[in-house]
């Protein structure tokens, strides 16, 4: 029995993580706790095996005023709960990264891409990891995972936003790109396997296949009885706006293959079946 701890009530990604591993009640025990009252700071996290950390600010307009709180949260917080979390026994810390340390938004990461953040987001993210990795023993392993778009039924962020351009729109521009994403029940599985080998370092999973943006726009309109006509006459203005929403939806954004694999395989769901579970 795998007794898990996340931190971060009603967060999408560990709320979906708490409904995959209760599928086996036998196995893993989860409780969450909210980190925003300050109430975990009481909690005896001695009980648990394994703390995942969720809790952070993203989707949110980064400005001037809101930054010391990207710090406070995705840092400051993280980095406290980890200590709490060694002080009180736990085996294995699991925190939730992000590509964004990484600052790129077109191209292609690989072990050698130097980390050069360019937003709070990621800045707060990529300290957060430095500050947890110090903690690291053996008697505490540390697992930091830096996933692509994450993506599934109710997740929020860029992917709602397609959808509703799928849903409304009766042309799209056809665009040969590529963006490496997980689907949550992938990403789920992944963190289920590290819990099961208590497995520490750095992890990049994402999808067995790179999404083109063009093709997903198609499937999810197809899932909802929809057809949409793909054409290649905007791709000439799309190349003139190089703009960051332009270059985030069309753009070729992805983890070179070879630093997802893991011992075993996660991916539990294809690219196809994917959309339409999303879609359901």
């Amino acid at each position: 029995m795998k007794r898990v701890l996340i931190t971060g009530k009603n967060s999408y990604i560990g709320t979906s993580l708490e409904n995959w591993l209760m599928r086996e009640p036998d196995k893993y025990k989860v409780d969450t706790v909210d980190m925003k009252d300050g109430s975990w700071k009481e909690k005896d996290f001695s009980s648990f095996d394994v703390v995942f950390h969720v809790a952070g600010i993203a989707h949110i307009k980064e400005t001037s005023d809101n930054q010391d709180l990207y710090y406070k949260v995705n840092r400051d917080l993280a980095y406290e709960t980890a200590q709490k979390a060694k002080q009180d026994g736990v085996e294995q810390f699991i925190f939730l990264s992000s590509m964004s340390v990484y600052g790129i938004e077109n191209g292609v990461i690989d072990k050698d891409t130097p980390l050069k953040p360019n937003s709070a987001y990621g800045k707060s993210k990529i300290e957060a990891e430095e500050l947890i990795n110090e903690l690291q023993e053996d008697s505490f392993t540390v697992a930091t995972l830096r996933p692509p778009m994450v993506y599934g039924k109710g997740c929020r962020g860029n992917y709602p936003r397609l959808v509703g351009l799928a849903l409304k729109t009766p042309i799209f521009p056809k665009v040969d790109n590529k963006r490496s994403m997980i689907y949550i029940d992938n990403l789920s599985e992944f963190v289920k396997q590290l819990v099961d080998n208590r497995s520490g370092g750095l992890f990049f999973p994402q999808n067995a296949e790179y999404v083109n943006t063009s093709e997903m726009v198609r499937l999810i309109a197809e899932a909802h009885g929809k057809k949409i006509v793909m054409t290649k006459l905007f791709n000439p203005l799309l190349r003139l706006l190089n703009i960051s929403t332009v270059n985030k939806v069309f753009g070729d954004l992805v983890y070179d293959m070879s630093m997802s694999d893991y011992v075993s395989d996660y991916r539990v769901c294809g690219f196809g079946e994917s959309i339409d579970k999303t879609e359901m």
